[in-house]
């Protein structure tokens, strides 16, 4: 049995050998395929959690530029409403009314004015909501000089000024404080709109560049083994800010501060141009005038064309930089007027080279972003929807009271032709825009910023902002002198590039400028 088993064995060595060969080829080229098959699975697996991640983290982000802004807004606004106190203006005409009413008519007087005939009703509608709003009663307004008088007991003073009288000046006519009042009650709800578009913009620079940095930081830890797991969503909290925005948190707190100079000095500036346009397109309306919807929404546009540019190459011109950020010679005095430099003045001289260069690129990248196209393109659709909002939807329908439209957005009649016909006394179109002021400034949620934030714009913006200049931030930030570094361009979803959780993958460099970011964001979002 075992002979005839050996010759078998003999006759058919070849073919066996070659069975053999085969299955275990075989085997091994099936193994080879699996495995390749379970890397491609893991990697896909880790792409796919890093871009979950990083699409998180972004969307984080931008929940906290939303929190940010609101948390800011009002302390420019305060500014604005003290440095135009429309209702103190409203306030003195009312005054003015009754001291008149008190006094009786007088025959042989002039013809009553408007304020004292067609507007004595819509007057007392107005009177009635800017004390709401503002909590300011007649009791409560100071004497202004003009009603009282300070004469001076020095003869030597007299002596050196005999044309001017003690007495005190004379009071503004009742057109002059409708005049101040269509210009302050116009200038201060523009004003706002200008302002929250600015802020927005300006957070969302700031906090996708910081939130850039985190990121690229936990990656190139994850690239040199210090994190044994994937890229997490980072807490956010206010406990744990250094490491929702980085490392470097004294550097971060300065760069935050900033923001200083639009809330206490920019804005002045916004209002100043703002006033200026306001003057030279409102300035020729009198009381009495009736303006139609679309008389209104002309004028308006008149004003933005004089503060943002007339044509697109204005608009990409308009110098937005000085109301955003100080001039290199005051920026320690931002710094220390936000009380950063007073908490740890022992802090100051340790590392502060190396803080003072972090925080110069971060501005410098910061003021290249504001005077970028893409900036203004973008603020000017923010601008766009905050004027819609209070233009078309908000006067429309309180001032010239047109149908509102229906969930659906079916107008249940067209407005179209009593946008031309109908026409209203500006003083109502005042009184609206002055109860405006404070939505805009301290509406609770803020449907300005809520229309703003829904341009999609905004959005891209805030994706290249967060996503672009990869390399040049790791390699000035020194991240790379422990990493390595493997070149893999990485697919966007909505302008976000996404990172391997085993090497550091940055943007692609073909088109490293904003514009082309840009491109690419909108692409993506089309």
């Amino acid at each position: 049995m075992f002979s005839t088993a050996r010759r078998w064995l003999r006759r058919n060595k070849t073919p066996i050998a070659i069975g053999v060969g085969v299955v275990g080829a075989g085997y091994v080229v099936t193994q080879y395929v699996l495995n390749k098959i379970n890397d491609a699975r893991e990697r896909m697996s880790s792409e796919r959690i890093s871009k979950e991640n990083l699409r998180r983290r972004f969307e984080q982000n931008q929940e906290d530029c939303t929190f940010t802004v609101l948390a800011l807004l009002p302390t420019a606004t305060t500014n604005i409403l003290e440095a135009m106190n429309t209702e103190s203006i409203t306030l003195e005409i009312q005054q003015m009314k009754s001291t008149k009413g008190v006094r009786g008519g007088e025959s042989n007087g002039p013809p009553p004015s408007i304020a004292d005939t067609t507007l004595t009703e819509e007057e007392g509608r107005s009177m009635a909501s800017f004390q709401s709003d503002s909590g300011v009663h007649a009791s409560q307004v100071v004497a202004t000089p003009s009603t009282t008088s300070a004469p001076s007991t020095s003869e030597g003073v007299q002596q050196q000024q005999p044309q001017q009288p003690v007495t005190a000046p004379k009071k503004k006519s009742k057109r002059q404080l409708w005049d101040d009042l269509t210009i302050s009650a116009i200038t201060r709800s523009f004003t706002l709109i200008y302002t929250l578009a600015l802020l927005a913009m300006f957070t969302r620079v700031q906090l996708n560049l910081l939130g850039r940095r985190s990121y690229l930081s936990s990656v190139v830890a994850l690239a040199t083994s210090t994190q044994q797991a994937t890229i997490s969503l980072e807490n956010h909290d206010d406990d744990n800010a250094d490491q929702a925005y980085g490392n470097d948190f004294d550097t971060n707190r300065k760069y935050l501060t900033f923001s200083w100079w639009l809330l206490h000095r920019g804005y002045a500036d916004i209002m100043a141009r703002v006033e200026s346009a306001v003057r030279t397109v409102f300035g020729s309306l009198s009381p009495r005038d009736l303006v139609s919807f679309n008389r209104f929404s002309e004028l308006t546009m008149q004003v933005r064309k004089l503060v943002e540019g007339a044509t697109p190459q204005q608009r990409q011109e308009a110098e937005w930089l000085k109301f955003l950020l100080p001039p290199r010679d005051k920026e320690d005095e931002v710094i220390r007027e936000s009380g950063v430099l007073e908490e740890n003045p022992a802090q100051q001289s340790q590392g502060s080279h190396s803080s003072t260069a972090s925080l110069r690129r971060l501005l410098d990248e910061t003021a290249d972003l504001i005077e970028s196209p893409v900036f203004s393109h973008v603020l000017t659709l923010l601008l766009d929807a905050g004027f819609s909002s209070l233009v078309d939807r908000k006067l429309a329908n309180e001032a010239f009271e047109f149908p509102a439209p229906s969930e659906g957005g079916i107008l249940v009649t067209d407005n179209s032709e009593l946008k031309h016909t109908q026409h209203i006394l500006l003083p109502k179109i005042l009184s609206v825009l002055t109860r405006q002021a404070h939505v805009i400034g301290n509406g609770v949620p803020n449907e300005y910023l809520q229309d703003m934030e829904k341009v999609r714009d905004l959005e891209a913006f805030a994706a290249v902002v967060y996503s672009s200049n990869w390399q040049n931030e790791v390699r000035e930030e020194g991240l790379m002198d422990s990493a390595v570094y493997v070149e893999k361009p990485s697919e966007t979803s909505s302008g976000k590039s996404a990172q391997a959780d085993s090497s550091v993958v940055l943007a692609d460099n073909q088109q490293s400028g904003l514009e082309g970011a840009w491109e690419r964001a909108i692409e993506k979002q089309a």
